[in-house]
């Protein structure tokens, strides 16, 4: 019997369940593995709309994991400064297959100082802020530099996990799964990504979302300093 492969998903006050969630019901899936989700402790955390999850390991019991991944949401900027949760990354990297994340969650990996020369993507309106931490910014949906992969903003967590699922158990595998999950997306608009979008209502987005964006990239310029880039 093949050994167990074992997923850890860093899980945080404030995340976008989504860029958790999509990923896990792929990653899940997959034969001969365990997901955990990774937190500080195993009190419920609160995602930005209010969803609790519940942690099944903490910082001190996980167990050394293939695959770490990390999501993204507004409570990416505190945990770019949380010592714990960037030593965890740090020790699980170091044996770790793969070092994932979805979203802003590669602020995080940035923050820990696992993306120095690595192409990287992220959300679009924090994708800039990469250059900070010492990462190769790339406008695609999936990024694969080495061991490293990262997935864009939210919905796109499930197109990366699929990808990981290809590169972990093969291609037929990661096919059946997405006809599994019937994933065939058919938006009704065409404006989810900057390229698509009328440019009043990126401009509108940008706007909106400028306070936030403005603490990442303080935070992240911040982090990127003591780091050296």
């Amino acid at each position: 019997m093949a050994s167990q492969r074992r997923i850890g998903m860093l899980i945080f006050p404030r995340l976008t369940q989504l860029d958790m969630t999509g990923p896990y019901e792929v990653l899940a899936r997959l034969p001969n593995t365990t997901v955990d989700l990774v937190a500080r402790d195993l009190a419920p955390v609160k995602t930005d709309r209010g969803m609790q999850i519940v942690p099944s390991v903490t910082y001190q019991t996980c167990p050394p994991l293939d695959v770490v991944m990390v999501p993204g949401g507004p409570g990416q900027q505190d945990l770019m400064e949380d010592q714990a949760a960037l030593k965890f990354l740090r020790k699980q990297a170091g044996s770790a297959k793969y070092i994932t994340s979805v979203c802003t969650g590669s602020l995080v990996l940035g923050a820990a100082g696992l993306l120095k020369g690595k192409r990287a993507t992220c959300h679009w309106a924090a994708i800039d802020h990469l250059t900070l931490l010492g990462a190769i910014p790339v406008h695609e949906r999936v990024v694969v530099d080495g061991n490293v992969v990262t997935g864009a903003g939210v919905a796109s967590g499930i197109d990366f996990a699929l990808a990981l699922a290809a590169i972990l158990e093969g291609e037929q595998v990661a096919r059946e799964i997405q006809l599994q999950i019937e994933y065939d997306p058919a938006p009704p608009f065409n404006c989810g990504s900057p390229k698509t979008a009328a440019p009043e209502m990126l401009a509108a987005l940008k706007a909106r979302g400028s306070k936030l964006n403005e603490e990442r990239r303080v935070v992240a310029a911040r982090v990127g300093k003591k780091l050296g880039v």
